[in-house]
């Protein structure tokens, strides 16, 4: 099969159909639309220059590897055969949009399918047989069934079976353990090279463990390169199996050295969370660390549809235990998102007296402190000491997603009022917080982040924290988004705390969904042909090694 090299066929194909702002929108079909509301962007670095010269040579090594998590990630999310069928479209948009999304499904539109022959996204994707019921599931007797690292196929009998990712994927990951010899060989840095040692075996046995450790001890190089089966967000049936992908990360020194000392506080905010002390146990000050980075290289997961900011991982709860998190800010495409995106919808939709306070630093702070906030609460139910993520099932993703996105503003509050951040005010923080959720809830709630995002934004709405002035534009009431933003983590901590499974579900059915006077804002924020995300021209070329 043609491998399609996604990042530059899209632009080329957007080029062609006029998706560049060369056509006229009244002139444009309703995909070509769809397609125009993706701008470009191009992943470059002045970080680049500051590398040693085998760093230089280690670079298209990473890259190679990503681009086979990135074909790792269609065959899980579409399907070999499926992705071979796109190079028999003759619609450019079409194509484009196929390749943005992945697949036949919009994935900032609840999945819509937008492909002919094409219906409803199966839930478990590739993950799972498409006619297996959760029934048959149940009376699987396997315990690697539910691992975060097999497939469930049928054996020669019709049986369920279960098969090791190592086993499913072998041909791409052979070609994954020699380009990773080779960056083995490569790596200056002894963190790097442990890690990437490390991580090569891993591949083999689909057991993480001691890569993520390895990762997590990586502190001093210049390159990160996060690869592998990682989030669990492309299986919508149980949440149980994990979607390769790959960030080729370069640290920037200057602002990770100025959020250093705040991982050392997070002890210190979990006691002030405004729930009752059950629900907030003591922290251990683990060796968490906070950076931030310039991401050169995206592929697989994290590139389908929306593009992810910002990264906590590993998500495994016994390095949690153990070590913590490690937390990375990719502020080159933050800033991105905020040039392009956030601030034009924050010209057209934020009260005037208000737009002062939309800052990137404000913007740069909440969704740090997004990430950081993963590591306050529970991990464990506090009465069956369960895990959170069995606990709650397939909606884990989207209840742990809001207690991010709430506790991390909660937690910017904190630091401001004790004068720790000092370049954005509380309202900075409140008004761009409400700007930001305008620019996210437009990735749909058909997802994890996109059902999250509902879910604060109805509930801020509830207890008065907006309101819109005469011409419908948002007007943030400073003293009501304080008591709703403590109220609403309360009740996110208290679920997740509880388990609460039933209530988790029902909570989200209604609550987590676009209500018709959002609608009418986000039909408003389409219509002045505001991006809804951004396609990246990235590659050894945009970085000036080509």
């Amino acid at each position: 099969m043609k491998k399609l090299m996604t990042s530059a066929m899209i632009l080329s194909l957007m080029a062609l159909v006029g998706c560049n702002g060369k056509k006229p929108a009244k002139e444009m079909s309703e995909i070509e639309k769809k397609v125009s509301e993706y701008a470009e962007y191009t992943l470059s670095s002045d970080l680049v220059a500051q590398l040693s010269d085998n760093e230089k040579k280690l670079l298209p090594v990473l890259i190679e590897i990503a681009e086979v998590m990135d074909d790792l990630f269609w065959e899980q999310n579409f399907g070999t055969e499926n992705r071979a069928a796109l190079d028999t479209i003759s619609d450019p948009a079409v194509k484009a949009f196929a390749l943005i999304h992945y697949g036949a499904w919009d994935g900032l539109d609840e999945n819509k399918p937008f492909l002919p022959g094409y219906g409803a996204k199966p839930q478990g994707a590739t993950f799972y047989p498409e006619d297996m019921s959760k029934e048959e599931f149940a009376a699987l007797d396997d315990a690697e069934k539910t691992s975060q690292y097999t497939v469930i196929r049928r054996d020669e009998n019709g049986a369920l079976k279960v098969v090791p990712y190592h086993v499913e994927y072998a041909a791409q990951l052979a070609k994954v353990d020699s380009l990773l010899g080779v960056a083995i060989e490569l790596a200056d840095n002894e963190g790097l090279k442990n890690y990437l040692t490390k991580r090569r075996e891993a591949f083999k046995t689909d057991d993480y463990y001691e890569s993520d450790l390895a990762w997590m001890d990586m502190k001093d190089s210049k390159i990160d390169f996060v690869v592998g089966p990682i989030e669990n967000y492309t299986d919508e049936l149980f949440g149980y199996k994990t979607a390769y992908e790959s960030f080729i990360l370069l640290k920037d020194e200057e602002w990770s050295n100025r959020l250093a000392k705040f991982t050392s506080m997070l002890p210190e905010m979990q006691t002030l969370l405004p729930v009752e002390d059950a629900y907030k146990p003591k922290l251990e000050d683990a060796a968490s660390d906070l950076n931030v980075y310039d991401v050169v290289y995206y592929a697989g997961d994290c590139n389908a549809a929306s593009k992810t900011i910002a990264i906590n991982l590993p998500n495994d709860e016994r390095i949690h235990a153990k070590k913590g998190t490690r937390r990375l800010q990719l502020k080159n495409a933050m800033k991105a998102k905020y040039d392009m995106i956030m601030m034009p919808i924050a010209e057209l939709m934020i009260n005037k007296e208000q737009l002062d306070n939309v800052t990137f630093n404000a913007f740069f702070s909440n969704v740090c402190y997004h990430e950081v906030a993963h590591g306050l609460g529970v991990k464990q139910t506090v009465n069956t000491k369960e895990s959170l993520r069995k606990a709650l099932k397939e909606q884990y993703s989207a209840w742990e997603e809001a207690k991010a996105d709430i506790c991390g503003l909660f937690l910017t509050k904190q630091l401001i009022d004790k004068g720790e951040i000092t370049d954005v005010t509380v309202e900075d923080i409140y008004v761009t917080y409400v700007a930001g959720i305008l620019r996210s809830v437009r990735f749909g709630a058909g997802e994890a982040h996109g059902v999250a995002n509902m879910m604060c934004f109805n509930f801020m709405q509830d207890k008065g924290a907006f309101t819109r002035d005469a011409e419908g534009k948002y007007v943030i009431d400073i003293e009501k988004t304080t008591e709703a933003m403590n109220e609403w983590a309360a009740l996110i901590l208290k679920v997740e705390g509880d388990g609460a499974y039933d209530y988790a579900k029902e909570y989200a059915g209604e609550r987590g969904k676009v209500r018709s006077d959002l609608q009418a804002d986000l039909d408003k924020i389409a219509a002045a042909g505001i991006p809804r995300d951004i396609t990246y021209n990235q590659g050894l070329e945009a970085l000036g090694l080509k």
